[in-house]
């Protein structure tokens, strides 16, 4: 659908729908309520859909004039984000998520990247490099994220939930999110997926940026990079065959994945056969060397003590990232097995 927005002229001002998925959003919601207030330019709707929330966030979001749809029940962002669309009536729906703050020029950059290109389908931001949590993995993570956009290809395949605008009419075309995601999940990739395959272009534009709020503990975070996006992604991927090096699919990720994996072989090999350590110190002189752009940025943005907790934490990340995409090729491959096998072994037993 790359002719979507064909017929806007570059000097049309799309109107723009900003819709929030909220469930107990808590002070974080009300500070991001607060930062659209503040904007520069304002959305022409405000759209707030309390997805089954007890903390009366949809009673906040009604105090700063926004309109609001209550759900009866927490049934995830994706229907969320889906009801709220249905009841927008603007050109550009601009998704955010209710643990972000936008910057006072957030509004406005959005709107003009419509308004200058019109065949434009869809665009995603950045977070920021002052992440709203102070604790290291909140850092850590977020700058991370930063990093990761920041240094990525503008011709984006994926959308983004947390900062991500589309236009009403390419989002209702491919059908908007997949409800079948009831957590926070890869809904907004897989979309971003179907918009490219119906010839919908996407734009990933660094300078359009958003401040996270959110704190990660160590729980929260494996739990959501592992069970609610690493194994979900991959099952996406293999489904769609879709493996385009960008974001964090690069060639060094990959790599530094098989890397990490020998490094620990060898660490286990050092304790019956100490030359092992060679190998072992080889492979981590390879690793900091071929992820030295990494480390370089958290150094420039918060020093070397940070850094070196990071190091640790970053091939942590490449292990269970790894891991997490060994077991559901594994699984996929036992599921294709299965299929192909299962059927006709059961037509041999059930024979005469």
């Amino acid at each position: 659908m790359s002719s979507v927005g064909a017929d806007t002229t570059k000097k049309d001002i799309p109107t723009i729908a900003i819709v929030i998925p909220v469930y107990n959003g808590g002070d974080s919601f009300r500070r991001c309520l607060a930062s659209l207030r503040q904007s520069q330019s304002q959305p022409e709707e405000l759209i707030v859909v309390a997805d089954g929330d007890s903390d009366g966030s949809w009673h906040v979001a009604e105090t700063f004039g926004a309109q609001v749809i209550r759900l009866p029940g927490n049934k995830g962002p994706a229907r969320a984000r889906n009801v709220g669309a249905q009841v927008a009536r603007s050109d550009i729906l601009f998704f955010i998520d209710a643990d972000i703050t936008l910057h006072p020029d957030t509004i406005s950059k959005v709107r003009r990247q419509f308004q200058e290109f019109p065949r434009l389908s869809a665009l995603i931001g950045s977070y920021d490099d002052e992440p709203g949590a102070r604790n290291f993995l909140s850092q850590y993570k977020n700058l991370f994220h930063h990093y990761t956009h920041q240094t990525s290809s503008e011709t984006a395949s994926t959308f983004w939930g947390a900062c991500g605008a589309v236009r009403r009419t390419a989002f209702i075309a491919v059908g908007g999110f997949d409800e079948g995601y009831r957590q926070p999940c890869i809904e907004d990739i897989e979309l971003g997926y179907r918009l490219i395959q119906q010839g919908n272009s996407i734009r990933l534009c660094k300078e359009i940026q958003v401040k996270h709020l959110k704190c990660w503990k160590m729980r929260s975070l494996l739990k959501a990079e592992i069970f609610y996006r690493s194994l979900p992604w991959t099952r996406l991927l293999l489904k769609i065959r879709h493996f385009k090096a960008d974001l964090i699919l690069n060639h060094t990720s990959r790599l530094s994945v098989v890397m990490v994996y020998l490094l620990a072989f060898s660490l286990m090999a050092s304790f019956w056969q100490v030359t092992w350590l060679l190998l072992a110190s080889s492979l981590s002189l390879g690793l900091l060397i071929l992820n030295v752009r990494v480390y370089r940025f958290f150094i420039n943005k918060r020093g070397w003590l940070f850094t070196l907790q990071v190091v640790p934490w970053h091939w942590f990340y490449f292990a269970y990232g790894g891991a997490a995409f060994a077991y559901s090729v594994i699984a996929h491959c036992l599921d294709q097995w299965r299929q192909k096998v299962l059927p006709h072994t059961q037509g041999i037993r059930q024979s005469p």
